[in-house]
């Protein structure tokens, strides 16, 4: 069951289509998994939507003769209806086709967010293997990350923000275990040491480099870099 929901903020500004791509993306695929924010983000749209019409300015003028109130003749409402219902002609939607990826012979169905994102190829690492998308943010990198059974990333923290989205599999670290659907973020008061007893898939967001907190920096360095 999904327990780590991306925070009201955060919804409030993908509604309003105020974040990166990178992370609009997590936070619809991760709808796509969780009814309850699903409902969440259905309701604020809404919200939004009725407050954008309210604040939309609509010119009126009054006719002193007749006492009366009426709409600026440059909102013709009837020729606007007339247009949108001038054809007949019914446009078909295309049935949806699944896009997947494949791990190590593995082969993973990736959700409707990400179908139209190219990915580059994929690179490995130990248990690590990642394809780095295609979304052209600068210092925002965005990330599949897959983790072989047995696998895991070395403790470490954040030189800044990290979105990790389990798109399969599960993982853990101290503070819990980590289901599909799960919308985890981590910054600098963070440190954990992520490990897959059976392998996962993840899709990442990170905005800087990892800190690892143990062994010999320098050693770990690669796999920083990989990651991110």
């Amino acid at each position: 069951m999904i327990k780590h929901h991306p925070k009201f903020e955060l919804i409030q500004l993908f509604v309003k289509g105020d974040l990166p791509a990178s992370l609009s993306a997590g936070i619809a695929m991760h709808a796509e998994m969780c009814p309850k924010c699903q409902e969440k983000i259905a309701q604020l749209t809404e919200h939004v939507a009725e407050n954008s019409f309210e604040d939309e300015s609509i010119n009126f003028k009054v006719d002193n003769t007749k006492n009366t109130l009426e709409v600026n003749e440059s909102l013709n409402f009837e020729d606007m209806i007339n247009t949108i219902t001038a054809s007949d002609k019914i446009d078909t939607l295309k049935p949806q086709v699944e896009k997947t990826v494949v791990f190590k012979n593995k082969s993973y169905t990736l959700p409707a967010a990400l179908h139209n994102i190219e990915s580059g190829k994929t690179a490995n690492i130990g248990k690590l293997s990642r394809a780095r998308l295609q979304l052209n943010e600068g210092e925002i990198h965005t990330t599949l990350l897959h983790i072989e059974p047995g696998g895991g990333v070395p403790e470490h923290t954040h030189k800044g923000f990290e979105l990790t989205l389990l798109l399969d599999g599960s993982f853990h670290d101290d503070e819990g275990e980590y289901v599909k659907g799960d919308f985890i973020m981590r910054d600098s008061s963070h440190q954990h040491q992520p490990i897959s007893k059976n392998g996962c898939l993840c899709y990442t967001v990170s905005n800087a480099p990892l800190h690892f907190t143990q062994g010999i920096n320098k050693l770990l360095n690669p796999i920083g870099a990989f990651i991110y």
